[in-house]
């Protein structure tokens, strides 16, 4: 049978024993091709099972019909032990459930697929926490982090996974089940003499471990410094000498340390038993500047002097592509000062103020006392500044990522950890023998524990750089054998370090390891070549010397990404899309949690139609539309991904050339029309425009033949657009009064002009003349649509519209997020040449931002009076990801007695047209009741909901029974005389 024939037969086999996904299409092996390594493996299939006894089944199986199985779960790691030419297993879509907690003894039994951040939520009330704390976090799990041995930003407090792994149910390499766990002399007598694989495995490990000679190998070859996760973990199994500081031997025999840093290649987990540890009191935060990298790192051993939790490093160029990211440069500014050449983020732990304090002063007169070079000390005591803080800290790996061209910092020996003592001199013999190479080097990550991530920024698509890979790793390896450290930490092995294991770890070691693996995979059937038996690094790279793209003639200026094949491929895999709990990327896979509906899937299968790993006319094909129709255009990715991926962009642009081949669909055009419609059906029309749009034939003929659903309400027309009533209205004009352009977009001006003449008297309220610039659609529902041809023309007489008016230095103030942004972000890319779209954007403010703005220096003049009242607010997504949501609270807290919350709700789901139409509804009601509806359906029936986008206001409005308010309407509200209710 050929190798395909016995793919196609296990599938069958698999799918009648099973109800969870078995899939061997090429786009779903795509999907899982990659993680966030540099390198890509086409696995056989792809397996999502719904129960443990499915995960049995299919190791049971793949054992007989003798193909190679790789456990996964989200898919994050760094060395590339997530790909392989295998069934990949993914356990993170339903095996996902907290088993058992025992709040008395500590400690917590999981589903492999439990994201660790989830789990920690869940444990919050209690007290507890999950100790180590991977950056990764809120989208690694915990199969994953256990495989690894993973620690994080506190390993200084909390070691690594396998300090915390209690025990571990697992099914083995045939498909038999056990459980590993602590075993006493009695229980290990009675298992040695079972028959079967468990057996035989446990027979194997005694003899091994209690061999005088292994035992001395095992200390000769293991690294002195604490952190490491390298090799198979056999120092945990064998008396200590000096191995590590913060471990005995283990207590009792405990095969589950041995699968932890495994990588997936001795057994597949089905759950896991970890410790807890209690959650701190109090934190505190201090950022110290420094005006050189070995200025910051001299430091850090005079720092760990004073017992910090923890001590990271955002170096230089981390620094500076955060001040490019419009989410994270908004973060940044909330605790950097000035522009230092690097920081250290340095952690204390404490049960009160007054002890948090004293370590904070004393740090400070340490560092005063021993460091040259010290620029400034920062503290950070409020809970939220400290979330920004970490926020940044945790998206620095995606931050080095998001380096434009083909130069970029990747991970082979960024896992490498060192005494802190040797950390400056390894970091900088490092970087002199880059140099020499001509290769620049980036850095960022745990100070504290020595493990400083160094990434040469390497192009891989040139064989003369991809040579340089084995060369670096070498030098470095021979530095590590110098100094005492390790060259896996916390990523562990993979792909990148597996194949110089030999030489690290000594041929007598590695041997051991190949028993090992022998022991508990003797037909090398679980994620083959990781950690033993590994092929050369610089095989099935991702993209390599003999990496090609086909030439797309895009409608969309693509240059500031260098093209549309860069724009794809600054996705590097970290999955940040995946997360769950916080952010509003990705809306479509916090709701289908399907890898396809991420934007790291997206983007894969993208570069996947570009480089021929599909075929060229897959890049407007039928599959190709059901991969980008969920994207939904929030633009979240392009401010919550640490590379700043834009999928919106590319969405755009893949739909206008899908179209071109495809046709437009009739829907298309009437959305992308709806300036012309709405005005159409405004005004006199109103009441028979209003009467077909809730009439139930009507609605039921057009969801048959438009597909716009008839189970959600449409905007009304207006009987009085806002331009009629503004140039009937009885103000007079002032013209000693300073001006303002009121950017009236469609629906505000058609549909809910109540919008419009708030923000009108807002603003006159404020001492400012009010103009309308007359203009048309701004084309962002063409934009949406594909239709680029269409949104370009929109653009253009925008253009010429605006630009004599900000030429002025007139702002230019939009209500409609979506709309106004198009002005800042979009005409860019669509007149290119254009030298007034510069100035247009530079005028163009959101409501919110101007009155906040206005207010603070001074300019706006506003008196309020009425009740006391606390509002909630939920934030258009174009307006968090390019704006942010601190000017919406600032204007919203003007009137003295107002109080603001944000909620964190994610995205309403509705995104333009997409909420409307037949087939999305089901999905974009689960988006909006995953945390928006909860969030504002519980709140107090007194408490007024702000959201400033349109389609934000009806979902509430939908979906809760709740009035939603724009903050024009808020503030208007509560001016004197004000007749405006509301609910």
């Amino acid at each position: 049978m050929t190798d395909s024939g016995k793919v196609a037969a296990f599938a069958a086999e698999l799918r009648r024993r099973v109800t969870g996904d078995v899939r061997t299409d090429r786009y779903s092996r795509i999907f899982y091709s990659t993680d966030a390594s540099i390198y890509q493996v086409m696995p056989l299939g792809v397996f999502l099972p719904r129960r443990v006894e499915e995960l049995q089944a299919a190791v049971e199986l793949a054992a007989q019909y003798e193909l190679p199985v790789l456990p996964r779960t989200s898919g994050t790691s760094l060395a590339g032990q997530a790909v392989n030419e295998a069934l990949v297993i993914d356990m993170s879509r339903h095996l996902d459930r907290v088993l058992e907690v025992n709040e008395a003894e500590r400690w917590v039994r999981v589903q492999p697929g439990v994201v660790l951040d989830e789990l920690n939520a869940q444990l919050a009330p209690l007290g507890l926490k999950y100790g180590p704390d991977p950056a990764s976090s809120d989208r690694a799990a915990m199969g994953g982090i256990v495989s690894n041995n993973s620690t994080g930003a506190h390993s200084i407090l909390y070691g690594m996974t396998a300090d915390h792994v209690r025990a571990a149910s697992v099914i083995l390499s045939d498909g038999s089940q056990a459980q590993f766990g602590p075993m006493s002399e009695a229980e290990l007598a009675q298992v040695r003499r079972q028959n079967g694989l468990f057996g035989s495995i446990v027979r194997g490990m005694v003899d091994l471990t209690a061999n005088v000679d292994n035992q001395a190998t095992i200390q000769a070859g293991t690294p002195r410094h604490w952190r490491r996760c390298g090799g198979y973990n056999l120092d945990r199994f064998i008396p200590q000498d000096g191995l590590n500081f913060r471990q005995t031997q283990e207590p009792a025999f405990n095969l589950a340390k041995l699968v932890c840093g495994a990588e997936g290649t001795l057994a597949v987990m089905s759950d896991i038993t970890l410790n807890l540890v209690p959650t701190p009191r109090r934190k505190a935060l201090a950022i110290a500047h420094f005006d050189s990298l070995r200025t910051a790192l001299e430091a850090v051993p005079i720092i760990l002097e004073v017992e910090p939790a923890a001590v990271e490093l955002l170096d230089h160029l981390g620094l500076t592509l955060c001040r490019e990211v419009p989410e994270y440069a908004r973060l940044l500014a909330t605790f950097v000062e000035g522009e230092p050449y690097c920081v250290l983020i340095i952690e204390f732990y404490g049960e009160s103020e007054a002890e948090l304090q004293a370590k904070m002063d004393q740090l400070a007169r340490h560092l005063g006392q021993n460091q040259a070079g010290h620029v400034a000390l920062t503290p950070a005591l409020h809970p939220e500044l400290q979330a920004n803080i970490w926020k940044v800290r945790k998206v620095g790996l995606g931050l080095l990522m998001s380096v434009k061209g083909d130069h970029k910092p990747i991970p082979f020996i960024e896992d490498a950890a060192v005494p802190v003592e040797h950390l400056a001199d390894y970091v900088d013999q490092v970087e002199r023998y880059c140099h020499d190479l001509g290769t620049e080097v980036a850095y960022y990550a745990h100070a504290s524990a020595g493990c400083l991530h160094v990434r040469p920024l390497i192009n891989t698509k040139l064989a003369t750089e991809v040579a340089k890979l084995p060369d670096i790793t070498s030098f470095s390896v021979e530095l590590l054998h110098g100094y005492g450290g390790s060259l896996s930490s916390e990523h562990g092995d993979g792909r990148a370090r597996s194949w110089i294991n030999e030489h690290f770890f000594g041929p007598d070691l590695y041997a051991l390891y190949g028993q090992v693996k022998g022991l508990f995979d003797p037909h090398n059937l679980l994620n083959p070549g990781n950690v033993v038996a590994a092929g050369p690094m610089t095989t099935n790279l991702r993209y390599g010397a003999d990496y090609q793209v086909i030439a797309v003639d895009t409608m969309l200026d693509f240059s500031p990404e260098l093209g549309f094949d860069r724009a794809v491929e600054m996705c590097n895999g970290a999955g940040v899309c995946r997360k769950k709990t916080a952010g509003t990327m990705c809306p479509s896979f916090m709701v289908t949690r399907e890898e396809e509906h991420s934007t790291r899937g997206r983007a894969n299968a993208l570069r996947a139609a570009l480089s021929g790993h599909l075929p060229a006319e897959a890049l407007t094909d039928e599959r190709m539309y059901r991969v980008m129709e969920l994207c939904i255009e929030c633009k979240a990715c392009k401010a919550e991904c640490p590379s700043s991926v834009d999928m919106a962009k590319l969405k755009y642009e893949f739909l206008a050339h899908y179209q071109a081949k495809h046709g437009v669909p009739l829907r298309a055009r009437l959305f992308g029309d709806i300036h012309r419609l709405s005005r159409w059906g405004s005004g006199r029309l109103a009441p028979l425009a209003n009467w077909s749009i809730n009439n139930s034939l009507i609605r039921a003929a057009m969801q048959r033949f438009l597909g716009i659903s008839a189970a959600r309400p449409l905007p009304p027309f207006a009987r009085q657009p806002f331009t009629t009533w503004y140039k009937e209205r009885a103000t007079p004009v002032r013209h000693d009064r300073p001006q303002v352009v009121l950017f009236n977009d469609t629906f505000n001006t058609y549909n809910y002009p109540q919008v419009a003449q708030a923000a009108t008297r807002v603003l006159e309220s404020g001492g400012y003349q009010v103009l309308l610039a007359g203009q048309g659609c701004c084309g962002r529902p063409m934009i949406s649509k594909g239709l680029l041809d269409q949104a370009r023309r929109a653009a253009q007489e925008m253009v010429a519209r605006l630009a004599p008016l900000a030429a002025r230095g007139l702002p230019i103030i939009g209500l409609e997020p979506s709309c106004l942004l198009t002005l800042r972000d979009d005409y860019g890319a669509l007149l290119p040449h254009d030298e007034r779209v510069e100035q247009v954007a530079a005028s163009a403010l959101t409501f919110e931002e101007f009155v906040a703005q206005a207010a603070a220096v001074g300019d706006l003049r506003l008196d309020f009076e009425g009740p006391p009242r606390h509002i909630l607010l939920h934030g258009h997504c174009h307006q968090k990801a390019l704006v942010g949501s601190e000017p919406s609270k600032a204007a919203l807290a003007l009137p003295p007695d107002y109080t603001v919350e944000e909620v964190d709700s994610g995205c309403c789901g509705m995104a333009g047209s997409f909420g409307y139409e037949a087939e999305h509804i089901d999905l974009s009601v689960r988006m909006a009741e995953r945390r928006l509806l909860p969030a504002v359906g519980a709140a107090d029936a007194a408490t007024l909901i702000a959201a400033a986008g349109v389609s934000c206001r009806q979902q509430v409005t939908f979906g809760s029974s709740r009035q939603a308010h724009h903050p024009a309407e808020i503030l208007a509200a509560a001016l004197p005389g004000s007749s405006l209710e509301l609910e």
